[in-house]
């Protein structure tokens, strides 16, 4: 029997992750790294946390090993090289899709721990809040890349 609700995730999870490689694709350094106004996020840093986030999220609803994070470094992040930070963000993109994969059915009332998130995260979630939480945090800096992509070739 088909898990619907693992299905609807992986063909979000995987419009969505192609919707950010697209944004950041062909993009030099210079606008990976640019910053629209003093106290934002830089394209770089919110694709960098956008996906680690997602990974730790998606790995926690599907009660894999929770990879190691610093979340603090993802907000500092600065690439000297705009294709190795592309292969940087596949890699992980690959990861989250991995994660979908590595199950055919899940139950979703089953509790899951949330180490390794920090921060204000329970102590324990719902392995449908880890995937719902995944999937909204995941569309919503999709969103912001886009819209930042757009005020980078419209700023000359």
């Amino acid at each position: 029997m088909t898990d619907e609700v693992l299905e609807s995730a992986r063909k979000l999870v995987c419009d969505s992750l192609g919707e950010l490689s697209a944004a950041i694709e062909g993009l030099p350094i210079e606008a990976l790294n640019w910053r629209p106004a003093a106290e934002t996020n830089s394209l770089a840093v919110i694709a960098t946390h956008t996906v680690g986030a997602t990974r730790l999220w998606l790995r926690m609803a599907m009660a894999l090993a929770l990879p190691e994070r610093d979340r603090d470094s993802e907000f500092r992040a600065e690439p000297s090289d705009a294709d190795q930070f592309r292969r940087a963000v596949k890699q992980m993109s690959d990861d989250c899709i991995e994660a979908l994969r590595s199950a055919d059915s899940v139950d979703w009332s089953a509790m899951r721990r949330t180490q390794g998130r920090g921060g204000d995260a329970p102590e324990e979630v719902a392995a449908a809040y880890a995937l719902i939480h995944a999937t909204e945090h995941l569309r919503g800096h999709v969103d912001q890349i886009s819209l930042m992509r757009q005020l980078w070739e419209a700023r000359a």
